[in-house]
């Protein structure tokens, strides 16, 4: 059985050592696979010397292409793949939590609920979204983590699920896909951290980056359902 983490990366520098270290402490996980994303501060340099394997994106693409670089390059191998972000730092070794359920048979798509980190600063606007949309469009799921990019996907689940949509899209149309083939999804409360998106200027750019993108694929999923 092979068990792929596959994290992607854009200017992560900071964490992404610590972030591999972690994963690296999952037991049975065969490969750690790093997609650097267009980082220019040496982000997929230090990926490499910490001992992950290194897919190099020229030009920042966005997380759901870089997600999609990591599956294309392990999908005829890979039994289970593990999603992580790259700031998690040494929590992702809670990955393990998320295999769990797979493994076993239990679920085809486990999902982390995360503690809410310090210092966040968001209204909720986003989360709200994701949630009235996966619930509107995946069969009246409610989810507690629409937005959690720590995930574990079984082979029918990746399957069912991608291509990953573009951008912060990307986990919302997952869950959505998967509920729609009829696939069990399973949220987890697992203690990872990552770093907070605070209440200045560079937070409320992000979120409203984020916004969009979600909004963008909930419509494109509606189309799809038609």
């Amino acid at each position: 059985m092979q068990v792929i983490a596959i994290i992607p990366a854009h200017n992560e520098v900071q964490r992404i050592a610590s972030t591999i270290t972690g994963a690296r402490r999952i037991e049975g996980l065969s490969r750690v696979i790093v997609v650097d994303d267009g980082s220019t501060d040496g982000t997929g340099k230090l990926a490499l010397q910490s001992g992950a394997e290194v897919i190099r994106l020229d030009r920042n693409v966005g997380k759901g292409a870089a997600l999609q670089a990591g599956l294309d390059l392990v999908r005829n191998e890979a039994t289970i793949v593990l999603l992580l972000d790259a700031d998690l730092g040494e929590s992702a070794s809670q990955g393990v939590i998320l295999l769990e359920p797979v493994h076993a048979g239990a679920a085809d798509m486990t999902v982390a609920i995360l503690p809410k980190p310090p210092g966040s600063g968001g209204f909720g606007l986003v989360k709200g979204l994701a949630r009235i949309g996966i619930a509107r469009l995946g069969k009246g799921f409610e989810a507690s983590a629409p937005l959690s990019g720590q995930r574990a996907l079984n082979r029918s689940a990746w399957e069912s699920a991608t291509p990953f949509a573009s951008g912060y899209g990307a986990e919302v149309a997952l869950t959505i896909r998967a509920l729609r083939a009829g696939l069990r999804v399973l949220e987890v409360p697992a203690v990872m951290t990552h770093a907070a998106t605070g209440r200045d200027a560079a937070g409320f750019a992000h979120r409203g980056r984020q916004f969009m993108h979600v909004a963008t694929t909930l419509a494109r999923l509606a189309f799809e359902r038609g």
